[in-house]
């Protein structure tokens, strides 16, 4: 039996996607291996979110085709480009899109013996979760992410999303809240619940945005200990959504609402929603009090111009976001702002990212020395050699945010939620004592 190694790319919807496509593969008696050195076939899941993603999915195809490997590509790239990868990477054995993961086996199966490529990219990609596979995890600790929904009706106008994973598809409260309680059975205690945009989840199959209730039911899973919430949509956030969010006690009071920028032109020209953020920021803050608050912003933006990013650079100094990242604008073919003019040269758009990132960095450290002396409850990762705990404070998601590093006497273990004291803090990162 030949074995089959996997490298993930990408965001934590692909990585799902890459522990689904394990899942079957083991269901039907294919060995895993996580050394690709020791795989005869290596399975790549692409991300083409930005040019640097492609640039590293296809660093790594590459790596592979020079050590003699049996690739298959699957996901972003293959369903960006279609036919011109196989032109591309004739080296390649099989393509996958990002809907078509279900037919790994069949791929594994013809490619095994043969050395035609296999095609299967579907040309308007639906994405199914498919609930009959058992995800097998890569990285199995504290953690672990559940995909609510796929896809995304919304056109911003810098995003390939909804051409590479279609429309927005969303599962069933069970089966979320199946899967939920299997990884609590095995030890995971907080998930993070994941979407392209996670407030718009039920719309399609309840006839209505149905986060509130699919909440509302996880909160019940007796062995879980914490509920996290990423990618929510800024005019979806109502008040009721919030409330819930504030009352239920394992729904961590962390909002990750990408905003990418605070312009009215930019907003526009964006496609996106158009409201007074500080006033949004303020009503997160008004109903859920000790709430931490991530955003992302993207400068460069095609228009962007000097008083666009001062006033982006003003609301970020008087908001005193508690976690924030910026991206520089990436040209990307089929979207809205490929073709947008003025195109803000590389050298500015670095500047403005290193400006904002500047400035947060002093934010952050800044909001960070108001927590000496105070008690936070963190999530344990891993315990060090050295007798030293790294957690997460309930501000922090993971892969995404800083790190606690407590000192403690009690034995603990991967997953337990302690409560510790902070002694001290740097521009990310706090160190405490456990109480």
């Amino acid at each position: 039996m030949k074995q089959i190694a996997l490298i993930n790319h990408g965001c934590a919807k692909n990585l799902v996607d890459s522990e689904l496509m394990l899942g079957k593969l083991i269901q039907n008696g294919y060995k895993i291996t996580l050394d690709e050195s020791k795989a005869d076939i290596v399975i790549i899941n692409t991300c083409s979110f930005i040019h640097d993603a492609e640039k590293e999915s296809v660093q790594s195809i590459f790596e592979m085709i020079n050590a003699g490997k049996k690739i298959v590509i699957t996901g972003c790239l293959p369903q960006k480009y279609k036919q011109e990868l196989k032109e591309l990477i004739p080296e390649a054995l099989a393509f996958l899109g990002t809907s078509d993961i279900d037919k790994i086996v069949d791929v594994i199966k013809e490619i095994a013996g043969e050395k035609e490529i296999k095609y299967e990219v579907s040309e308007n990609p639906q994405y199914h979760y498919p609930e009959n596979i058992q995800r097998q995890q890569i990285t199995m600790g504290a953690s672990s992410y559940i995909k609510i929904a796929e896809g995304c009706n919304f056109e911003c106008g810098y995003c390939i999303i909804p051409k590479l994973r279609g429309p927005y598809i969303s599962r069933k409260i069970e089966n979320i809240v199946k899967e939920a309680k299997e990884l609590a059975d095995k030890g995971v205690s907080e998930i993070v619940l994941i979407a392209q945009d996670t407030t718009s989840y039920g719309k399609d199959l309840y006839g209505k945005p149905s986060l509130k209730e699919l909440l509302i039911e996880l909160n019940k899973i007796n062995n879980l200990n914490w509920i996290r919430i990423m990618y929510t949509y800024p005019s979806l956030l109502t008040d009721d959504l919030l409330e819930t969010i504030n009352k239920l006690d394992k729904v961590v009071k962390y909002i990750d609402v990408p905003l990418q920028h605070v312009s009215r032109n930019m907003l526009e020209l964006m496609n996106r929603p158009v409201m007074n953020y500080k006033n949004l920021i303020r009503k997160i803050r008004k109903l859920i009090p000790y709430a931490a608050i991530r955003t992302t912003f993207i400068v460069g933006y095609p228009g962007e111009t000097q008083e666009d990013f001062q006033e982006l650079y003003d609301f970020i100094e008087e908001m005193k976001i508690d976690r924030l990242g910026v991206f520089e604008f990436s040209k990307e073919k089929n979207t809205k702002a490929y073709n947008l003019k003025p195109q803000i040269s590389a050298k500015v758009k670095k500047q403005r990212k290193k400006q904002l990132m500047l400035l947060q960095q002093n934010i952050s450290k800044e909001l960070n020395k108001k927590l000496i002396g105070k008690k936070l409850n963190c999530i344990v990762e891993t315990i060090n050699e050295d007798g030293i705990i790294t957690a997460r404070s309930y501000k922090d998601a993971p892969e995404v945010d800083g790190l606690v590093f407590i000192k403690t006497n009690t034995p603990v273990i991967p997953g337990d939620i302690i409560t510790a004291e902070i002694t001290g803090a740097v521009e990310y990162d706090l160190t405490a004592i456990s109480c």
